[in-house]
């Protein structure tokens, strides 16, 4: 028997046929899924010190549960001291069973234990389906150990669908149980 991650399941098993209910699709082929979600995460001080972005590179792969790897500056800015080719940041895409074991920890773990938490604005979405949110610090995962932690560093997580439209994108997520704010 393989190991098929529990946000999938619900996926298949309540979503999708709650989906196709309230938006009247005549195919399963229809329904929105996500299909991958990305997390970025950019060092400004790695232009001083470049231990820096190891670090991140480190903390994120613990989050994510999978290598991430560098992002490097594609342009010189002066006025910033960067150079074209240093390492700024990191990143990771997430897919299959990785994505859905990583959204399963977000919703139930992470999220809640972010300090005073109202829920995640809904304005994050980009008209095509997908949705971009902030999270401030990475200590609201349970993988970093806080004691090692020497910057508190954001990131941007994006959670890319096959959505059409913000409305399915936002019912999909709601259903998967995203705790997004009550305007």
């Amino acid at each position: 028997m393989t190991y098929v991650p529990r946000l999938q399941t619900q996926y298949n098993e309540e979503i999708s046929p709650a989906l196709i209910k309230q938006f009247e699709y005549t195919s399963v082929m229809q329904v929105p899924k996500i299909t991958k979600i990305c997390l970025n995460q950019g060092v400004g001080q790695a232009v001083g010190d470049r231990k820096m972005v190891d670090t991140a590179i480190m903390e994120m792969s613990d989050i994510a549960g999978q290598k991430a790897v560098k992002t490097m500056s594609t342009k010189d800015v002066s006025n910033f001291k960067l150079r074209q080719g240093m390492p700024i940041g990191c990143r990771v895409t997430l897919r299959r069973s990785n994505m859905y074991d990583f959204l399963d920890r977000l919703i139930a773990i992470s999220l809640p234990r972010t300090r005073d938490f109202q829920g995640i604005k809904s304005r994050g979405f980009d008209g095509r389906g997908n949705f971009t949110f902030g999270i401030k610090e990475q200590l609201v995962f349970p993988e970093i150990d806080i004691d090692n932690v020497k910057n508190i560093n954001g990131m941007d997580i994006t959670i890319v669908t096959t959505a059409n439209t913000d409305e399915e994108a936002k019912a999909l997520l709601t259903e998967f149980g995203f705790p997004f704010q009550k305007n």
